[in-house]
């Protein structure tokens, strides 16, 4: 007997991954703000934007991503890795505040040998993780179990968000 899961979340993805042009890093800010919430970017700063990856690991898998279009580590300004640093910091943060892991993966994937879904506009993941949270579903599925949709996760992380800067 074949066991079926339903993940309707996932279309959205298979249908658009050949079809996708320019980066999502650079259009979604360029959009403004008023359309944050549709594109799940959860904060934004001079030089670098706090967004929720729609195709996540885990519950809350945050990404920290500079402006500055590159795949290039060292093109990157003091400045720029210092704000991308505060905001990986800060969405630790936020995620301890709102969902309590037990624990944090973090990583760049650079190039797509190495991962990197978008490897030409580096960016920084931040994948809360828990105790248990390893099942067989990955290994023999190649499925992972989300328990909470992307609009619940963005409206409890904006609320821990705003009750950090008063309002």
């Amino acid at each position: 007997m074949t066991e079926q899961l339903w993940a309707p979340w996932r279309l959205k993805y298979i249908e658009n991954a050949d079809k996708a042009e320019g980066c999502i890093f650079c259009i979604f800010p360029a959009e403004g703000t008023d359309n944050d919430e549709k594109n799940l970017i959860l904060h934004r700063g001079k030089h670098a934007f706090i967004i929720l990856n729609a195709f996540p690991y885990s519950n809350g898998h945050l990404m920290v991503v500079p402006y500055r279009h590159t795949a290039s580590f060292d093109a990157f300004t003091d400045e720029e890795m210092l704000e991308v640093m505060h905001f990986t910091r800060l969405s630790i943060q936020l995620l301890e505040e709102t969902f309590h892991p037990n624990g944090f993966n973090l990583g760049v994937n650079m190039g797509r040998v190495a991962g990197a879904g978008i490897a030409d506009h580096l960016h920084w993941h931040v994948v809360p993780r828990w105790n248990g949270d390893t099942n067989f579903m990955p290994v023999l599925a190649d499925v992972r179990v989300i328990p909470e949709s992307l609009s619940v996760v963005y409206s409890r992380l904006k609320q821990t968000l705003a009750s950090r800067s008063g309002g």
